[in-house]
Formats: C-alpha cells, structure tokens, sequence
C-alpha cells in the first residue's frame, strides 16, 4: 500500500527507520529486531542507502526480504550520490518488480573527504530531480526529507538559509513528493514552527517528524551534532548523570520520547517515525506507551 494513501485513512502513523545489515551479525539483529517490533503494527518501515550509495543491493534485498517474509510495508531510501540515470532506472525497476510501492528520494551525503556534493555524470544534483524523475517514470509514493531546524550540510559545518531550505522543499513536493518525513530533532518548537513556515509557503503534504531515542550516552549527542540537530543542555545534563548506567540512560530515552512524541501527536502531527538503529527495546517500549495513551485531542493536522 502506497504510504500517502496510508496517511489519509489512519491516524496516527507509526513508522521504523532500519539500515540494512553487513554482516550476518548484524542480519541476526535486525531479524530479531523486526521481529519484536512487528506486534506493534508499524504502518510502514524504511531502510536507508549507505554513505556514497554504498549499500544499495542491500537495501533493496533488506526492503524486499522485509515486505515479502514480515509483510510489512516497506519503503527503500535511494540518493543520487555515485548513481547514473540508468543506475537508477535499475533500482526502481528492481523494487518496481519485487512490489515495493514506496521511496524516499534524497539528494544524499557528499562521499566522505569532500566538502560538495557532486552528480555523478548523467546523475542528479538536486533531490527534487530525482523526484521528478520517479515521478513522471514510475508509480511509487515518493518521500522527501525535510529539516525544522534547516537543512546543516556536516562535511562543511553551514546550516543552510531557511528561506532557501524552504524553496528546495517546496521544489520535491511540486515534483511529485507526496509526503515528508523530518531529520532528528529533540525539541518540539523547531517542528511547530517549521510546520507552520512550511504552511504559509504553499507546502500542503503530511509532514511526519522523525525521533531518535537516546539510548547511548555517547553517540546519540554526537549523531545530533553531525545533522545539526539542537541537543538540550538539560536533557544532556539527564544523560551524562547516567553514563555509567546503559539501562538508566534507555529508561530516560523511553520517558523524554514518549513525552515528546506524545505532545507532537496531541498537536496533529499525522505520526512518528522512529530511527531505531536497528534496535527495538526503547522503540517498542515508546510506541507501547504511546498506544495505552490514546485517543490524542487533535488541535490541527500537519
């Protein structure tokens, strides 16, 4: 089932971010992972492209392997970086053939050691362009990301201008994406506002935030400052008081993001898409809260 359509019959959305495993190891946990988050009914997973691209054919097995023995909707994040129009085309015909009916379309990373992003030849520069592309050539419900806090490009440290960020988002819905999901953020504002600069800019499409449980004490606050995510001193006070103690600091990230996904629900955001890091305790734990909560009171849809 296509993932805008989901978004228009049920409310509200619960949704898991994995990445696709390297090593059999790592299979194993994301096996097991799926398969304790699978009770809770996710409306729908996605699995991300390594840096530069460099695990598309694992995307699209993990994708595939997901939909086909889970039975879960699963959508494959796919980038221009390193990747040709006919690269591309193969990718989407792969999943086209194997069912999948979603994408998240991204610009992506600049490979590791450089400052810009650069197309590949006959390759996309901008997000938007391979939107437009999916979009005038295949049937998939496409996703675009977006940033409340605006768009920080970490191999050089700048933040993009918001007027801008907001011209590029724009840009992907008007090619054709059909809903957005955030980057990580741990405060509430910048989405409230965001959603509403994004309204008042002719932007329309569900925007559905994105949050990360802080699980470790170390790489969580790290993760937030490679995607320039505001980290709040007083919830790091609250992690770093618990470095010493793995499971005091998972027991914080559960009470902080179900309270925070709980206020971004009861203030009309249409769900939550959890980035899991291919772990379920907090996540399951979060969603399970979550659902004992509801109904939410809705003030407005975003």
């Amino acid at each position: 089932m296509k993932i805008h359509d989901i978004l228009h019959t049920t409310h509200p959305v619960f949704s898991f971010e994995f990445f696709p495993p390297k090593t059999e190891e790592q299979q194993r946990q994301l096996l097991e992972t799926i398969r304790r988050l699978g009770p809770l009914s996710p409306a729908y997973v996605s699995v991300t492209y390594g840096a530069g691209g460099s695990t598309r054919a694992l995307t699209i097995d993990t994708v595939n392997r997901i939909k086909e023995e889970f039975g879960i909707e699963a959508m494959a994040h796919l980038t221009c970086v390193g990747a040709s129009r006919d690269d591309i085309r193969e990718t989407l015909d792969t999943l086209a053939s194997h069912g999948v009916e979603n994408v998240m379309a991204l610009r992506g990373d600049p490979p590791k050691g450089t400052k810009d992003f650069e197309p590949a030849p006959d390759g996309f520069a901008h997000a938007s362009d391979l939107i437009q592309f999916i979009n005038e050539n295949y049937d998939f419900s496409i996703g675009g990301a977006c940033y409340p806090e605006g768009h920080f490009e970490g191999n050089t440290g700048r933040r993009q201008d918001p007027d801008m960020d907001l011209e590029h988002l724009f840009k992907k819905v008007k090619a054709g994406a059909k809903f957005l999901v955030t980057q990580l953020f741990y405060e509430n504002e910048a989405y409230f506002q965001f959603v509403e600069r994004a309204r008042m800019f002719g932007i329309e499409v569900p925007i559905i935030p994105g949050l990360m449980p802080v699980v470790n004490a170390e790489s969580i606050p790290r993760i937030a400052r490679m995607s320039g995510a505001s980290f709040p001193d007083s919830l790091m006070r609250e992690v770093q008081a618990r470095a010493s103690d793995p499971d005091a600091v998972v027991e914080l990230a559960v009470a902080f993001t179900a309270l925070q996904a709980d206020e971004l629900l009861r203030h009309g955001a249409p769900g939550i898409h959890f980035y899991t890091l291919n772990r379920s305790p907090a996540t399951s734990a979060i969603v399970s809260a979550l659902r004992l909560i509801r109904p939410w009171e809705v003030h407005n849809y975003a």
